[in-house]
């Protein structure tokens, strides 16, 4: 499962730190039952080793008037590597996108995004998705809802 080789402790490190990147060093290491020094050392091994990739705080969406959450269907007219390229550069730019992954499949490109209410999504699509180069054809579905949501990437 894992390309490195990471032992329980490492592993309890980076589920709790999953649940909640507040953590400070002495609160994680009596979780993990060590003592402080040797669990900020590990936390910093894992930071360089690049398995803990950065901290952020998570906000609620709904709270801050974000509540239609929306996948996007994109397909390209070409599928060559420039228009790849200049899709994914366009989307990345803008701020209602939270994913977008390159798929297989009838589409070319899934995206998710977050916006206040349905016009917003118009606005989104017609002022700014349709406007990059190469997008052919766009299908959306909202979510009616969520289910399940987790961050967490699964350890053991």
């Amino acid at each position: 499962m894992l390309d490195i080789n990471l032992d329980a402790t490492d592993i309890r490190i980076l589920n709790e730190l999953q649940r909640d990147a507040r953590l400070t060093n002495v609160e994680l290491a009596a979780r993990v039952n060590l003592s402080a020094s040797p669990c900020l050392a590990r936390v910093r091994r894992l930071e360089t080793e690049g398995l803990i990739d950065r901290r952020v705080t998570l906000l609620n969406a709904r709270k801050l008037g974000l509540k239609v959450n929306v996948f996007i269907q994109i397909s390209l007219d070409k599928q060559r590597k420039a228009a790849l390229d200049v899709f994914e550069r366009e989307i990345a730019v803008l701020p209602e996108i939270m994913e977008c992954y390159l798929m297989s499949g009838d589409a070319d490109y899934l995206v998710r995004a977050l916006v206040p209410d349905v016009d917003a999504l118009e606005r989104l699509i017609v002022e700014h998705i349709t406007r990059i180069p190469g997008v052919a054809s766009i299908r959306s579905s909202f979510a009616l809802k969520q289910v399940l949501y987790t961050t967490a990437v699964p350890l053991a």
